[in-house]
């Protein structure tokens, strides 16, 4: 990742550019805040009829209290979740406790910041949503897009189905409503953005971090899983009827 990419013009603003294209090229990603954890959701682009489904995950674990979902460049993506996951646990063994979310991501995004500095390095094409819960802090919930930049958000969208999604989500009571209710919408919003066209096939990954889980990053539960994903498809018929009798 800190190689010269001979594609990306050397300038570093241009750079950092060609990195956001990156991140706006990938399959959409999406993270919602409630007022009992935080869920997230991808749309995993298939490009090959030969794929393993479960394979090249974009949710990961940094530490068991916090969770990610990563939009852009898979290997970029694989180094930045490294070097969270050394950060967590060099934090764990310092000083004997978890590390806060405001600390790792004040961490992370100085480090993706020094990659868009130097014409010698490249920045990397990903954006990262970082997520966690506690019962004394409640729900977090923050962005670091290729900038290094760092974002705080009750619902965040980043990937080719951005704005739509932006649009989606600004609809939804997000603070209000439970983790198991934000699952469906998370699913029923990631459908709605599918470009069928361009992309026909993919595979939906949810994720979610919360006082149901007990503060621990996990993979929905398959029955939860099947049934926003029901509930997703089958909002998208109701939609297409709609639009049919119109």
């Amino acid at each position: 990742s800190s190689g010269i990419n001979a594609e990306w013009p050397l300038r570093p603003g241009f750079q950092v550019e060609y990195a956001i294209k990156a991140v706006e090229n990938s399959g959409s990603v999406i993270a919602l805040r409630g007022k009992d954890g935080v869920v997230f959701g991808v749309e995993k682009i298939i490009t090959s009829k030969l794929y393993e489904e479960g394979s090249n995950r974009r949710v990961h674990s940094i530490d068991t209290h916090i969770g990610a979902a990563v939009a852009g460049l898979l290997s970029d993506a694989r180094a930045v979740v490294n070097r969270a996951r050394d950060d967590a646990a060099d934090y764990r063994s310092t000083y004997q406790v978890p590390i806060p979310l405001k600390s790792l991501t004040e961490r992370l995004g100085k480090y993706i910041h020094h990659f868009t500095v130097y014409g010698s390095l490249r920045p990397f094409g990903v954006s990262v949503l970082l997520g966690t819960w506690d019962e004394t802090n409640g729900a977090k919930l923050m962005e670091i897009d290729p900038s290094g930049t760092v974002r705080g958000y009750y619902g965040c969208a980043v990937g080719k189905g951005k704005q739509n999604a932006k649009t989606e989500l600004e609809k939804i009571n997000i603070s209000n409503m439970t983790c198991r209710e934000l699952i469906k919408e998370v699913a029923k919003v990631i459908y709605s953005v599918h470009d069928e066209v361009k992309d026909k096939h993919f595979e939906l990954e949810l994720s979610w971090i919360g006082k149901e889980t007990r503060g621990t990053h996990e993979l929905v539960p398959q029955a939860l899983y099947d049934e926003a994903k029901k509930f997703a498809e089958d909002s998208l018929v109701d939609s297409d009827d709609d639009d049919t009798d119109m």
